[in-house]
């Protein structure tokens, strides 16, 4: 099995995995991290016209009261409403780590599943936060207090926002019943993806340059969404905005 060293070097730290604070720990480590190369690119974009190039949107820049603001948000998210939440969850539902790795295709194919549904489920929540007026003013205009995407914006948003776009990231494998190395390996790329989503760059190596026939919108897809604000609701993948008819792939 491919994926069992991978598996036993991770049991081997089992006891932070039963921790009700691996899932906080993990989620904003994995998150800063990604955020941390597009964040060198905005200090680079100042000075260098080839990496400025790349950026959707050249003329804006990123201030460090707007990184320290969006920092801020995210910590308070995850510490104030997160934690508890996995607390409960902790107590109530105990990690059960199986001694076996998953096999490779079954760990792809359920990954690929998770993500296709977490984008249907954010497609439609994000379709009527946007077409019920009070819902876009309560909750989810926080999220675009900035038109101008970068990648830590991609966790500026309000708890309501929070929480209820995790539980779907969280209910999806549960009710696929992955193994726990499939959970981490969704959840990693799902964080990657909304990262890379709001990062606000068009780099020649995104997602969407790699995924063919235009079946996956990434970064530019998004920032259109920011500036525009009624189109592309989906985040990942442009089927659903197709069929609605809310696809805009230019400005």
């Amino acid at each position: 099995m491919l994926l069992q060293p991978l598996w036993t070097f991770l049991l081997g730290h089992s006891s932070l995995l039963h921790s009700p604070f691996f899932p906080v720990l993990f989620s904003l480590s994995v998150y800063l991290s990604f955020c941390l190369p597009f964040l060198l690119l905005d200090v680079l974009a100042h000075r260098w016209t080839l990496v400025r190039r790349y950026k959707l949107q050249p003329h804006s820049s990123i201030s460090w009261a707007s990184v320290r603001s969006c920092l801020a948000l995210t910590l308070y998210n995850h510490l104030v409403f997160i934690f508890p939440l996995t607390v409960m969850h902790w107590y109530l539902r105990p990690v059960h780590l199986p001694v076996e790795a998953p096999a490779l295709p079954r760990l792809l194919i359920q990954v690929l599943v998770c993500l296709l549904l977490f984008d249907f489920q954010s497609f439609v929540w994000h379709l009527l936060h946007h077409r019920v007026p009070w819902l876009y003013r309560t909750f989810h205009k926080v999220h675009h207090t900035y038109t101008s995407t970068s990648a830590l914006t991609a966790e500026y948003s309000g708890a309501w926002e929070t929480l209820s776009l995790g539980v779907f990231a969280a209910a999806n494998p549960l009710l696929l019943g992955c193994h726990p190395l499939t959970e981490l390996a969704f959840f990693m790329l799902n964080i990657w993806l909304s990262v890379e989503d709001h990062c606000g760059y068009d780099l020649p190596w995104a997602t969407h340059r790699l995924v063919p026939l235009g079946l996956y919108g990434g970064a530019r897809h998004h920032d259109l969404h920011h500036l525009k604000s009624k189109c592309n609701y989906a985040p990942y993948f442009t089927h659903w905005d197709r069929l609605a008819g809310t696809l805009c792939t230019q400005d």
